[in-house]
């Protein structure tokens, strides 16, 4: 597998290029725009998705990248049956809140006894002839259950951002673009970017109670 790497600021620029020219040819009717955008939006959603993961032994333990990014892929590809991004920033936005649900799934699927995780066969160990659920277990050394449910907290906050905050959260967070590709593509000052990307953290770590880990 090829090692993950940050895209450049040039890198952005020729595949903003390539995203207005599908997005002109899927408005034109041209369906085969969509199959496109879907595999320029896999390159940014790989990155991120590794990025995350290294957040997340629990899941790691249970799905690879490949696998978010063909879940978040079938996503898209769904979204854009219902939907025909107008812009670039339009259509940035539908990418990143399809790799928002998809992590925010995980972490549902994988916090807490009651999880996938804590009650898969491999996590019942026996013990004199009887088996018996270890949750601690399923966790790494380093993540206790209760940092799947803040990671849980963090997502379903996010989504919950008033429409400018959570648009730039969406993209500089859940897509990784730097402050100043998000002000070009929002057409708005790095100052103004900078407040909302404050504001934005505030209010999540007011929604998880100060436990907010954001650090992009």
């Amino acid at each position: 597998m090829r090692p993950m790497k940050d895209p450049s600021h040039s890198d952005a620029e020729a595949s903003e290029r390539q995203l207005t020219a599908c997005l002109q040819r899927l408005a034109a009717g041209d369906l085969s725009a969509r199959e496109e955008l879907v595999a320029v939006a896999c390159e940014r959603m790989r990155f991120i998705a590794h990025r995350m993961l290294q957040r997340f032994p629990t899941v790691r333990r249970w799905d690879q990248t490949d696998d978010i990014v063909q879940n978040a892929a079938m996503r898209l590809y769904r979204a854009l049956g219902d939907v025909s991004p107008q812009s670039v920033r339009h259509f940035t936005g539908l990418v990143a809140i399809q790799i928002r649900r998809e992590l925010l799934d995980l972490a549902k699927k994988y916090a807490g006894p009651e999880s996938h995780a804590a009650n898969h066969q491999t996590n019942y160990p026996c013990f004199d002839g009887d088996r018996r659920a270890v949750v601690d277990n399923v966790s790494a050394p380093t993540e206790p259950t209760g940092d799947m449910e803040k990671w849980s907290q963090l997502h379903a906050a996010a989504a919950s951002l008033p429409e400018d905050e959570r648009e730039l959260f969406h993209m500089v967070w859940y897509l990784g673009l730097k402050q100043d590709d998000a002000a070009h593509l929002l057409e708005c000052s790095v100052r103004t970017i900078k407040r909302r990307w404050e504001t934005a953290k505030q209010l999540i770590g007011k929604a998880m109670n100060g436990a907010s880990p954001l650090s992009p």
